[in-house]
């Protein structure tokens, strides 16, 4: 069961999508309402939080409770340009915390609440959790989340940090484009070798939110990001806002009526735009606008033509075509490289943009890869490659660096001024490490800050102290080795620093120090000086034996995200709220089990085919009565009464109304229990009569043993006519003076007396004379002895197939 468990999650902005590793392939698994896509919403509620489908379904009725685009606010501070964009967009209401970041507040268990993103986002990653175990039927802790190439190290670390609170395992943060890329080419059969010409091609994911544009060089086994261009704020959204400002002013003129000014009809005209724009990818005539009672009471009427939709959002469609040369530009690859065009993202569909594709790259778009699962299916390939759970075919994956990061530190204290040197270029191969080498007598710190052009509005990624450094016994700087490296989640980081000694001693061949290796997916480090100038390489030649001695520094971190202690505390938070979740659900389980039963049991005796005629009149309305009585008390005072207060009422409605609901089963039941019986005793006596007509299938059964047989036939037929005539003298609204569990009884009780003596195997034949064998090797006829071993042999079977016959009623 272990190998179920290996699962990738596609977080997207609008929805997201879980993807199972199994024997047999790559699966979508199903949500609780039988969906792949389970919506990116989280709402809260006086008694409990609404996840996923349900969160979406009542939107509009608890707008301000309802979470959602939580990918554009994590990681970011409350000023960031984003997050004040997105905010003009979002209904529930965004604050600054103390630490300057995003809080959202709402109100659960009617108080007021306020979470981070990082919080809301652990609580959407648990739904999905639970939705992943429940259809596999094992515990999930594994797993690999996607992220968008763009994400900074923040965004990276805030995912990492919602994925830990909500008790996930993850692998690996993988790049949607790389996951869309693994996904295609795991299952190509015909790639080139790797002496041939690599295979190259061009993805272009625009979902939800953002457009990605990646290129990628496959050979067998292996594949390599060349260069990824992306558009953070251009997506399927951005098409519907711009139609639903078109739409506003045209209400504004038409029914002078403002939809801005009201934020529920503003996201009922976003859904409805969104299905037109979805009507407008598969039709070019004119569609029409219809939405009901709108606002102020009035319903409103419009049409829109998809050259009309083009012509409004031509701004977009340029910023893509923008995207897309920007990306050909970096991979370095001219447009004969290219092999083919794959479009994922549900937004790839609008025909104007598959049209600039096929005009940049004049290629006509493929679609061999679904365009909503691949990149949760090619998370699912890659935790099934880095859990020891599941065995895959090797398929090498070296991913890129969007940002060029750059590393700075302060002045020694011998004098040598601060340093910058760009460490990680844009597009470098991810997962990698780097050495740099510092002279230094006391600690000092090195900053990492990304450079050129960054979505982001705090450039910063964090700062390192390197401590513990003193000067040598002669006052002179220590030579201090420092390693810089970027995960397999993305994220940068100085990972160790060592303080290196060396001393001379005998002959031997080999540079002073091995250089690090880095991940077999990157390329061999390089070593930096403190003026980022590469060291020599020392030639292999033999030399005077250096005995290197290397100490660990400790190293003091300050960077954005989550402590341990607040991890803890949010962890430990988000428990008590799925204990809420539970128990809320078991109430709201039992009130409804009591109203159904209510509905159920009034509905039967109120029916004259069902339960009415099974039950007195008066005790009848009585029970009506009270079931009147109890609808009423749900509605009113017993709206919201704990788990046992319903679970007992319901115990005292059974006690009355299943005593009632047995008499008509017994009832309804009881003429085909008699009449298999009676079916039973027929085909018994049917043998007892052959018996006496000395059928030679039964001549070895006593007349005694026959005798017993021909007793119990006839006391039962009697037990039988006794219990008809008292079954049709009750009334039905009394219980039955003998219930169908008797009968059952009588005739088993009848069948285990009966059964060994007419199933009683026939004696074998005695063996042969000796020379009527000798007679039979000669070739003599034995006619006798063969036909009564052929009516020996004619009795059992017919002894069987009687038996057989009568076991089935």
């Amino acid at each position: 069961m272990a190998a179920m468990s290996v699962i990738g999650i596609d977080f997207g902005n609008e929805s997201c999508y879980v993807a199972v590793a199994k024997a047999g392939g790559i699966e979508t698994i199903a949500n609780d309402y039988s969906l792949r896509a389970t919506p990116s919403y989280v709402a809260f509620s006086g008694k409990n939080r609404i996840l996923g489908v349900a969160a979406k379904n009542q939107q509009v009725t608890n707008m301000k409770n309802t979470v959602y685009g939580l990918k554009r606010l994590l990681g970011r501070k409350y000023h960031d340009p984003q997050v004040q964009r997105e905010k003009q967009f979002l209904p529930f209401k965004l604050l600054e915390t103390s630490t300057g970041f995003v809080g959202i507040k709402v109100n659960y268990l009617n108080e007021e609440y306020t979470f981070s993103p990082e919080q809301c986002l652990a609580m959407l990653l648990t739904k999905l959790k639970d939705i992943s175990a429940t259809a596999l039927q094992t515990q999930v802790n594994d797993c690999v989340i996607s992220v968008p190439s763009y994400f900074t190290n923040n965004e990276r670390k805030a995912l990492l940090d919602s994925a830990s609170i909500a008790g996930l395992n993850v692998l690996r943060l993988f790049n949607e484009t790389t996951a869309t890329a693994l996904a295609y080419g795991i299952y190509k059969q015909d790639l080139p070798g790797p002496d041939e010409k690599p295979r190259n091609v061009v993805f272009v994911d625009c979902g939800h939110a953002s457009l990605q544009v990646a290129a990628c060089a496959f050979h067998k086994g292996k594949l390599r990001m060349l260069a990824t261009a992306a558009d953070s704020h251009l997506g399927g959204r951005d098409f519907d806002l711009i139609l639903a400002e078109y739409f506003c002013k045209e209400f504004q003129s038409k029914y002078r009526i403002d939809a801005k000014s009201n934020a529920r009809a503003f996201i009922r005209l976003l859904a409805e735009v969104e299905k037109l724009k979805k009507q407008m990818s598969a039709n070019s005539t004119t569609l029409h606008l219809n939405i009901e009672c709108f606002m102020e009471d009035k319903d409103v009427h419009s049409e829109m033509k998809r050259a009309d939709m083009e012509a409004l959002c031509d701004s977009l469609l340029q910023r893509v075509e923008k995207t897309l040369h920007q990306c050909l530009e970096q991979s370095g690859l001219a447009l004969e490289d290219v092999h083919s065009v794959e479009v994922v993202g549900g937004s790839t569909r609008i025909p104007a943009l598959k049209a600039l594709i096929e005009k940049v790259f004049h290629r006509t778009p493929s679609t061999t890869i679904n365009q909503d699962e691949a990149v949760s299916r090619g998370c699912a390939l890659q935790c099934a490659m880095l859990s020891p759970a599941v065995r895959v075919r090797e398929f090498s994956v070296t991913d890129t660096q969007s940002y060029p990061i750059a590393l700075s530190w302060d002045a020694s204290g011998d004098g040598e001024a601060p340093g910058e040197i760009e460490v990680f270029p844009m597009n470098h191969a991810v997962p990698f490490s780097k050495m740099l080498t510092f002279y230094r007598r006391e600690p000092f710190s090195i900053c990492a800050s990304y450079i050129g052009n960054v979505p982001y509005l705090d450039r910063n990624i964090g700062m390192w102290t390197v401590k513990d450094i003193h000067p040598t016994a002669d006052g002179k700087s220590q030579k201090v080795k420092v390693k810089a490296r970027i995960n397999l989640h993305g994220i940068m980081n100085i990972s160790s620093a060592s303080l290196i000694e060396s001393k001379e001693s005998p002959e031997t061949d080999g540079p002073e120090e091995n250089q690090e290796k880095s991940n077999e997916n990157s390329e061999p480090p390089q070593n930096e000086t403190s003026n980022g100038q590469p060291e020599e390489e020392e030639k292999k030649e033999k030399k005077k034996k250096q005995v290197v001695k290397s100490t660990e520094l400790p190293i003091e971190s300050l960077t954005v995200g989550f402590s341990q202690v607040e991890i803890n505390q949010y962890t430990e938070q988000e428990f008590k709220m799925i204990a809420a979740d539970r128990q809320e659900k078991e109430r709201a389980d039992a009130r409804n089990a009591l109203e159904e039963y209510v509905y159920e049991l009034r509905g039967k005796l109120t029916s004259e085919d069902d339960l009415a005629t099974f039950v007195l009149e008066s005790d009848r309305d009585n029970l009506v009565r009270q079931l009147d009585d109890m609808e009423n008390w749900l509605y009113e005072e017993g709206e919201d009464c704990n788990r046992q207060v319903y679970q007992d009422k319901l115990t005292e409605l059974k006690n009355k109304g299943e005593p009632i609901q047995v008499r008509r089963l017994e009832f309804d039941l009881r003429p085909t229990i008699i009449e298999e019986f009676c079916r039973t005793l027929q085909l018994t006596d049917k043998i007892v009569h052959q018996f006496r007509a000395k059928d030679p299938k039964y001549a070895h059964i006593t007349e005694e043993d026959m005798k017993k047989v021909d007793h119990a036939i006839s006391q039962n037929l009697k037990w039988l006519e006794q219990i008809r005539s008292q079954l049709n003298s009750t009334p039905k609204y009394l219980p039955p003076p003998i219930t169908i569990a008797q009968i059952r009884q009588e005739r088993s009780n009848f069948e285990n007396t009966v059964s060994p003596i007419i199933n009683k195997p026939a004696p074998k034949p005695e063996s042969p004379p000796k020379d009527a064998k000798e007679n039979e090797k000669e070739g003599g006829d034995n006619t006798e002895q063969k036909q009564a071993n052929e009516n020996n042999e004619s009795t059992q079977n017919n002894v069987q197939d009687e038996n057989m016959e009568w076991s089935t009623t």
